[in-house]
């Protein structure tokens, strides 16, 4: 004789009549299209009682990556990338010594106004 568990069998562990049209595949639903800058349509599906505003305005596009909104017409525009940047595109940027000796004695007048050996001059 063999003993095991208390579910009937063949039943599923908390199923029953209760409750299952409320979540799982029973329970209604809205669909709602996303579109991104490239004309690509992704339909994602939410509760039918969820409240408008947890509904997302944008999603990202699983087809392009791209954010998709819900306005057809006015989809979000495309990422602006920037251009690669050499080694010397960053030197050119570089500050003046006279700028780096300014943000120096800043940043060592805070510190010493921190510490209160010199008073605030603002």
């Amino acid at each position: 004789m063999a003993s095991g568990g208390s579910a009937i069998r063949g039943s599923r562990v908390g199923a029953g009549p209760m409750g299952e049209q409320d979540h799982g595949i029973h329970a209604e639903r809205i669909a709602i299209s996303y579109w991104d800058a490239l004309g690509n349509e992704t339909v994602r599906h939410f509760a039918a009682n969820l409240p408008e505003e947890e509904i997302p305005e944008i999603i990202d596009c699983p087809q392009s990556g791209l954010p998709a909104g819900r306005d057809k017409e006015n989809p979000p525009e495309l990422a602006k990338l920037e251009p690669y940047k050499t080694h010397l595109a960053y030197v050119k940027e570089r500050r003046t010594p006279e700028e780096a000796e300014q943000i120096l004695e800043d940043a060592l007048h805070q510190l010493r106004v921190r510490r209160g050996t010199v008073k605030p001059t603002k």
